[in-house]
C-alpha cells in the first residue's frame, strides 16, 4: 500500500504528522510519500518536495510566486504518475491542493481530503467542484456537513484534532511561577496572531485598550505569547510605540499554561479562540482587514458569527468585534465582564465547556487514519 500525501504549511505539516504515525502504527509496511515539513518526514513520510518556502499569504505574494507554485504542481504530478500511489490525502491548503486533486482524478488515482475548503461560510459553490473530485473527505467541525452533504459529498466528521493537542503542561501553581504571574494582580493577554498583517492591524488596537483597562483596573498584568515563526521585533516596536506606563510581558514558552492561568484575553479571530476556548479561556474576538478587502469580500461571506465557539453554539457567548467595531471603548467594555470574579465570566467559560463538547472525543487522528487506510484499500 502506497498513500501520497500533501500538506502545504506548518499547520498541514503537523497535521500530516499525526496521521503518518498513526498509519504506520496501523499498517507498519505501508510507503508514505508526498509533499510536507519536516515533523511529516520525522513520521515516516518520504518527501518528494519539503513545503518550507511555499507558504505564501495574500494575493500580492501568491501571484509573485505563480511560477514556482506550478513548477511544484507539475513536479508533484509527475511524482504521481511515476509513484503511483492508491491514494492522494489532501490536507487544508486548499488553492493548491485541490488543482493537485483534479490531477490525480484524471489519472484516476482516488482522492482523500482532510479539512476540506470553507464552503459553509462562504463561496460554497466550492463543494459541489470538491464533491466530484474528492472520494472521501474528513472535516474537522460539525457544522460543514451540510453543505458539503447537499452537494454530495462523501464527507464524516471523526473530530478535531485540537481536542488532543491542546492541554498544559505544568500545574496551576507550576505555571504561576513560571511566569511570575503576581498574586496580587489579574492577568489579561494579549493574542494578535501570528500573520504579519494581522499583528499590524489588530495590535494597536490591543494595545490602547490595554492603556484604558490599566486605567480602569490598574491591578490588571497584561502578556503576549510570542509563536516561533513572529517577528518578534515588530511586536516591540508597536509595544514602544504605545508609550504605555506599564510592561507588556512577553512570553516564549508554555503557550497553553499561560492561557489557562488567565483571566481573559483579547483575541484575533482564528485558531487560537478554540484553544482558548478548550482552556476554558474567555476571549473578546476581533477580526480586521484592509478597508479594499473588506469592502470586495464583505458581501459574499454568509455566516452569522465568525468566532469558532459561537458558530459551535449558533449563539453570540464571545463579543465578536468586526473592523470598525475594533475601537478601545467596545473592547474595553467587553473584557471588563470577564475578570475572575465576575458573573458574566463564569457564565461564559460554562458556554465554552458546551461549545467544545461539540469536536468530539479524543483520538480523532486515529479515526481519521482508519478512514484513509480503508481509503486506499478502495472501500469509501
Amino acid at each position: 500500500m502506497k498513500i501520497m500525501f500533501s500538506a502545504g504549511e506548518t499547520s498541514g505539516d503537523i497535521h500530516g504528522a499525526a496521521l503518518a504515525k498513526e498509519i504506520k502504527a496501523r499498517e507498519p509496511n505501508v510507503e508514505l510519500i508526498g509533499f510536507g515539513g519536516n515533523e511529516m518526514e520525522k513520521s515516516g513520510v518520504r518527501l518528494i518536495k519539503n513545503c518550507a518556502g511555499f507558504n505564501f499569504m495574500g494575493v500580492i505574494a501568491v501571484v509573485a510566486h505563480l511560477p514556482q507554485i506550478f513548477r511544484l504542481l507539475n513536479e508533484l504530478t509527475a511524482a504521481m504518475e511515476r509513484e503511483k500511489p492508491d491514494l492522494l490525502v489532501i490536507i487544508d491548503y486548499p488553492d493548491f491542493n485541490w488543482r493537485l486533486a483534479k490531477r490525480a482524478k484524471d489519472s484516476g488515482i482516488p482522492v482523500f481530503s482532510y479539512i476540506p475548503p470553507s464552503a459553509w461560510a462562504w463561496r460554497k459553490g466550492r463543494a459541489k467542484s470538491c464533491a466530484k473530485t474528492a472520494d472521501a473527505m474528513a472535516a474537522i467541525f460539525p457544522f460543514e456537513l451540510p453543505v458539503y452533504e447537499a452537494a454530495g459529498a462523501n464527507i464524516r466528521f471523526f473530530g478535531n484534532p485540537l481536542v488532543d493537542t491542546v492541554h498544559t503542561a505544568l500545574t496551576a501553581a507550576a505555571a504561576r511561577e513560571f511566569f511570575a504571574l503576581p498574586e496580587d494582580k489579574h492577568i489579561i493577554l494579549l493574542l494578535p496572531g501570528s500573520r504579519r498583517h494581522e499583528i499590524d492591524l489588530l495590535l494597536p488596537s490591543m494595545l490602547a485598550a490595554a492603556a484604558e483597562l490599566y486605567a480602569r483596573r490598574p491591578d490588571t498584568a497584561f502578556y503576549l505569547p510570542v509563536a516561533d515563526n513572529v517577528d518578534a521585533r515588530n511586536i516591540t516596536d508597536k509595544i514602544a510605540a504605545a508609550n504605555l506606563p506599564f510592561a507588556v510581558n512577553l512570553t516564549h514558552e508554555h503557550r497553553y499554561d499561560l492561557m489557562a492561568a488567565a483571566d481573559a484575553a483579547m483575541a484575533t479571530s482564528g485558531t487560537v479562540v478554540l484553544e482558548a476556548a478548550l482552556l476554558g479561556l474567555p476571549c473578546v474576538v476581533l477580526y480586521k482587514v484592509a478597508a479594499i478587502t473588506y469592502f470586495a469580500l464583505h458581501n459574499f461571506i454568509s455566516v452569522k458569527y465568525f468566532s469558532l465557539p459561537n458558530i459551535l453554539l449558533d449563539k453570540p457567548l464571545l463579543t465578536e468585534l468586526l473592523q470598525d467595531d475594533v475601537t478601545t471603548d467596545k473592547i474595553t467594555a467587553a473584557l471588563l465582564p470577564l475578570y475572575r470574579g465576575e458573573e458574566t465570566r463564569e457564565a461564559v467559560a460554562a458556554g465554552l465547556k458546551e461549545a467544545v463538547a461539540k469536536l468530539g472525543e479524543k483520538g480523532a487522528a486515529k479515526r481519521v487514519a482508519a478512514a484513509i487506510i480503508s481509503a486506499a484499500r478502495g472501500e469509501f
